[in-house]
């Protein structure tokens, strides 16, 4: 939901008192989501409320703030690891640990949404499933999707390699060991670039043939390559698919 139409109360003072307690009532964090509702109170109140109180000289409204600004995103905010959010001045282990989770159990939810065999048969069905694994990613990661004969998702994504995707990392013997090991008739690729940009390199192609070629010896169809980025002003689309790009001639 685009909250940019909802009126973001903690944005119209310039200099937050020291402690929540000397805040407008309506600026209050609590107070914000009692009168507007969790829907539409704006991200830093609901990390307010999840963080609780801040410290001496930054009270909790102006901590959800500067983390905001520092990460840039919720997206960004998600991918943090709990060492770097403990950094943050007026966080530490604990408020780290409670805001990692909070957004760890956000993707979990996204991923226990989808139908328990999603049938993939596009590259928007595929970005559907991988989205919210890939987005959190502060590295390349490599999944394989096993296919039965209907396209549907056998199991979860197999996460094969992490680090910068060449063929040193992937290799077609785990790949399709795996795939005979669950009887699946297809397999998808995908991995994300945690830029955004989901514009294929030149090791990806490469990579893709050699597992397509790989694919066909053993009678297991290579389907597609489907990169994961992420929508943006520029860009529609937050993936980029090899088969329709025609990079790469995969099996029928």
């Amino acid at each position: 939901m685009d909250r940019s139409n909802y009126p973001n109360d903690m944005d119209k003072v310039e200099a937050v008192p020291n402690r929540v307690s000397d805040m407008p009532e309506r600026l209050r964090p609590r107070e914000a989501l009692e009168r507007m509702g969790v829907e539409h109170v704006s991200d830093d109140v609901l990390i307010a409320i999840l963080l609780r109180t801040g410290i001496p000289g930054l009270n909790v409204a102006e901590l959800s703030r500067h983390l905001l600004r520092r990460f840039g995103s919720l997206t960004a905010l998600a991918k943090a690891s709990v060492e770097d959010l403990a950094a943050c001045r007026g966080m530490g282990p604990v408020k780290a640990q409670v805001l990692a989770s909070a957004l760890e159990l956000a993707r979990r939810l996204s991923q226990e949404s989808l139908p328990d065999k999603p049938s993939l048969r596009s590259p928007q069905d595929v970005y559907e499933v991988m989205k919210e694994l890939a987005r959190p990613r502060q590295e390349e990661v490599f999944w394989v999707l096993f296919l039965d004969t209907r396209h549907r998702l056998i199991r979860p994504p197999f996460e094969m390699s992490k680090g910068i995707i060449d063929a040193s990392l992937v290799h077609s013997r785990e790949v399709f060991r795996e795939a005979i090991a669950c009887s699946s008739s297809g397999v998808i690729l995908a991995h994300n670039h945690p830029s955004g940009d989901p514009t294929p390199s030149q090791d990806d192609i490469r990579v893709t043939r050699q597992l397509v070629d790989a694919g066909r010896i053993v009678d297991i169809r290579v389907l597609d390559h489907v990169v994961i980025g992420a929508v943006s002003a520029s860009r529609a689309k937050g993936y980029s698919s090899l088969r329709e790009l025609g990079l790469v001639s995969f099996s029928a």
